[in-house]
């Protein structure tokens, strides 16, 4: 079974490098512009469930991946982006130079990240992207060919931590997924594989 795990397209927070996290923003016009392209591009791609985050700019990628098909996309809270807390709706630039905080750490040594009282440990947000992975996902092998989970930059690396049995520590393995950009594994009796890291079909 062929899993393509997609990171939602630009928000008008990316466009201005503002920190998201689990605030609900729309997409912006370049964002759905390549989604809309990536949607036309895989319209010869059939994917027998689609799973998408419950927040806004996943669900629409989601809806533009599929290029107008009319087809359900299955909403999974476990696919949330991790809650940074007061870190939310602040400019990247000034989170990282604010001593105060471990965030500076979050990119570089995400061990050493401690979210604070209203955000999300690197650790719960791991065990929530293993749950759905091993209770949705690795039980549809016998009956699906290919599924699609539309998900967020540090949630994938959360789902991608239970397909490479890594821990916190190596979360940005790979590197950031770019916005749109689509990490491609197989997993096969048991098994995963990884096939493309990197894949950007609006190119």
């Amino acid at each position: 079974m062929e899993i393509y795990i997609v990171r939602h397209g630009e928000t008008l927070w990316n466009k201005v490098k503002k920190f998201q996290g689990s605030t609900d923003i729309e997409l912006s016009d370049e964002g759905r512009r390549l989604a809309e392209l990536c949607g036309r591009n895989l319209l010869s791609t059939q994917f027998d469930r689609v799973f998408s985050s419950p927040l806004k700019r996943a669900r629409e990628t989601a809806k533009l991946f599929l290029g107008g098909r009319n087809q359900d996309i299955i909403i999974d809270d476990r696919l949330t982006e991790l809650n940074f807390g007061d870190c939310e709706g602040k400019l990247f630039d000034d989170l990282v130079k604010d001593d105060s905080i471990t965030f500076k750490y979050f990119f570089s040594k995400p061990e050493l990240y401690i979210p604070d009282s209203r955000g999300e440990t690197i650790e719960h947000m791991i065990e929530r992207a293993k749950s759905f992975m091993t209770e949705v996902i690795e039980p549809l092998e016998a009956t699906c060919s290919r599924v699609m989970i539309v998900g967020h930059g540090a949630l994938n690396k959360g789902l991608m931590c239970h397909v490479l049995k890594h821990g916190k520590a190596d979360l940005w393995g790979g590197g950031v997924q770019k916005n749109c950009n689509t990490i491609i594994i197989d997993y096969t009796a048991g098994e995963y594989t990884v096939i493309d890291e990197t894949r950007l079909f609006y190119e």
